[in-house]
């Protein structure tokens, strides 16, 4: 969409405002009154212990103090309490049984000339004792009272605001990417700008009688930059941008999930026209009525809502939902209906030239050396993902730093890409002499028999040096980006695989564990091409592809198969078939090229490292010629 079009971006909507902050000042007077009223509560105890040093006798103890003539003077007051002072100034309490009657103690308090006073007390001090009492009560309750509503109006869900929405609003300052900040995608760029033109101009869709879209999912594979895009597109239209986790919306008390989303579709309203962002959508999203065991009513629940807040707002209000998953395959068949989410937008891996364009996005802030050719990069990084070749560039830059530069060359790049690929590379983990030439003739057999094999891809790196769990490694560099792979192909493929293991069985005559590796992967691709591909003429054309995540390789599939144990001991056959085939192969391309194989095997336990050129050399050494690509 081209920008000279329009008469520019409609101004920013007025922000809502934000609930002002208590002053300081009323903070500190909650806090004092809080501890006036701890203060109150605890006073009573307070004086009952201090009132309570004085020793206080029993009736009969002090009539026995009385006759001994200790007691010097005694006050009693109306309702019989009795306070009194022995002879030697110390203090004591007492109190009389008034029910008895009893005149007995006045006529030993004359006999022994004790002092006596009496008292009125007074019935202010009742009163007093229990509006001390009541007073620290009141002002708790007021004080809880207080506290909750101020709670309800700042947080919109009564006290914590349990049921709130965890969107994270970015509206003061909105989103700053662009389209021009990501690199690639320029058909999913097209798909998704409608969206920006519908919020930028809705009267030009009114004016035709057309709706914008209401829901734009994308989906791909995990690091492609789908959540990079939803900030881009609200970037582009200038509107508030509400992002959440489809996590968030999920508790383990039903109906929380509900309420969340209720707030998060009226904080949409509230700001619209507006963006709701929903990443990883299939948290909440995923099919009703399958598994769930704790938390799975509260997930419908939530998932209901969801259905019903895309079917109640108005498709005028320039209200767009965005999500993202890498599991389509599980959401709910109501979620992606039309009326919800109108569209399916599929965010791939990069192609040679997106890979390449992504590399000149991530090194624009670093330095990089002349020798430095993006585009050969980009070649040798085929199903690399966005935040894959993020990473290759940072790890390229963490190699400069080791050897005190800051210029990244060539060689720091490709040693990222091997620690991607293969993993750290272990220079403490010494092979024995014998190790290091089975590894060198393993190796060596992988790249001649690609070499040799017209359909292979060219031989870039032969390496004997360990990184990861491998204990050498032959790159390949494919000359072209490739969508559909034919027969031939394949079987070259699988050849190349068992290279390393004939290698061995031609200079060795047997075979080692190097190869376990080899024989898995070669086993997965001969399983695939009888089972799913259709390339074995004993099964015919017929399909069983295995179930797994359409943008998770490698995730579990469904248990059993679809076909009988007698299509099983066929598929059993063919596959071995076509990899004793792939090694009878392997061997022989290998024992006609013996010569070259020791001498590419020399060339590796002296240098450990060669290019592809280093492969050639040794076939044109002997006579032999590679085929011409």
């Amino acid at each position: 969409m081209s920008r000279t079009a329009q008469s520019g971006p409609p101004p920013d909507p007025v922000p809502k405002p934000e609930p002002p902050k208590p002053p300081v000042w009323r903070t500190w007077l909650v806090s004092l009154g809080l501890l006036a009223v701890m203060f109150l509560l605890f006073l009573p105890s307070i004086l009952t212990s201090s009132a309570g040093t004085t020793p206080s006798l029993s009736y009969t103890e002090l009539v026995t103090k009385v006759d001994s003539g200790q007691v010097k003077a005694v006050e009693i007051d109306d309702h019989g309490s009795v306070g009194g002072t022995y002879s030697d100034d110390s203090k004591f309490t007492s109190q009389l049984p008034t029910a008895l009657g009893d005149t007995q103690l006045e006529q030993k308090l004359q006999a022994h000339g004790v002092q006596v006073t009496g008292k009125v007390s007074s019935s202010g001090s009742a009163w007093l004792a229990v509006l001390i009492g009541l007073v620290p009560v009141v002002l708790l309750i007021a004080f809880i009272a207080w506290a909750g509503r101020n709670a309800q109006r700042s947080l919109a869900g009564g006290l914590g605001g349990f049921g709130r929405s965890k969107a994270k609003i970015i509206e003061a300052e909105r989103p700053t990417t662009r389209f021009a900040d990501v690199a690639g995608y320029e058909g999913v760029k097209q798909e998704v700008s409608e969206v920006v033109d519908f919020l930028r101009n809705p009267e030009r869709y009114a004016a035709a009688g057309a709706k914008g879209p209401r829901g734009v999912i994308m989906v791909g594979p995990p690091g492609t930059g789908k959540t990079l895009l939803a900030r881009a597109v609200a970037g582009e239209a200038s509107v508030p941008f509400l992002s959440v986790t489809g996590s968030a919306f999920v508790e383990m008390f039903v109906g929380v999930g509900a309420s969340r989303v209720r707030d998060l579709f009226t904080e949409a309203r509230d700001r619209a026209p507006s963006i709701i962002f929903i990443d990883e959508i299939d948290a909440v999203g995923s099919r009703r009525g399958i598994g769930g065991v704790g938390g799975h009513d509260e997930r419908e629940q939530t998932l209901n809502q969801l259905l019903a807040e895309m079917d109640g707002f108005d498709q005028s209000s320039g209200i767009v939902v965005l999500a993202a998953t890498n599991r389509p395959e599980t959401l709910d068949a109501a979620l992606l209906r039309p009326g919800r989410f109108d569209r399916q937008v599929t965010v791939p891996l990069p192609n040679q030239a997106e890979r390449a364009a992504i590399l000149a996005v991530h090194v624009a802030d670093k330095h990089l050396a002349p020798d430095v050719d993006l585009q050969l990069i980009a070649r040798g990084t085929p199903g690399f993902s966005g935040a894959d070749l993020a990473n290759l560039v940072n790890e390229g830059a963490i190699n400069a730093v080791r050897d005190n530069r800051t210029l990244i060359t060539r060689d720091d790049l490709g040693a990222a890409r091997d620690r991607v690929l293969l993993g750290r590379r272990e220079t403490s983990n010494a092979l024995l002499p014998e190790e290091r030439h089975s590894v060198a003739v393993h190796e060596s057999g992988h790249a001649l028999v690609a070499a040799l094999c017209e359909h292979a891809d060219p031989v870039e790196k032969v390496t004997i040096l360990p990184a990861g769990m491998a204990l050498g490694a032959t790159e390949q560099l494919p000359e072209a980006e490739r969508h559909l792979y034919n027969e031939a192909y394949l079987k070259d493929l699988l050849a190349v695989r068992l290279g390393g293991r004939a290698a061995e069985l031609v200079a060795f005559g047997q075979g080692s564990t190097g190869a376990a590796n080899d024989l898995s992967g070669a086993t997965d691709l001969a399983t695939k091409m009888v089972t799913e591909f259709g390339l074995s003429p004993a099964l015919g054309p017929i399909g069983y592809p295995a179930t797994e995540a359409a943008y998770l390789p490698g995730a579990p599939g469904a248990a059993g198969h679809r076909y009988s144990e007698e299509t099983q001991r066929i598929i059993d056959e063919e596959v071995a078939r076509l990899l004793r085939e792939a090694e009878k192969r392997a061997v022989a391309l290998l024992t006609a090229h013996r010569p070259a194989l020791d001498n590419l095997a020399a060339e590796l336990m002296t240098h450990e490292t060669v290019d592809g050129g280093a492969v050639l050399e040794a076939l044109a050494r002997e006579g032999a010629l590679a085929p011409t690509r």
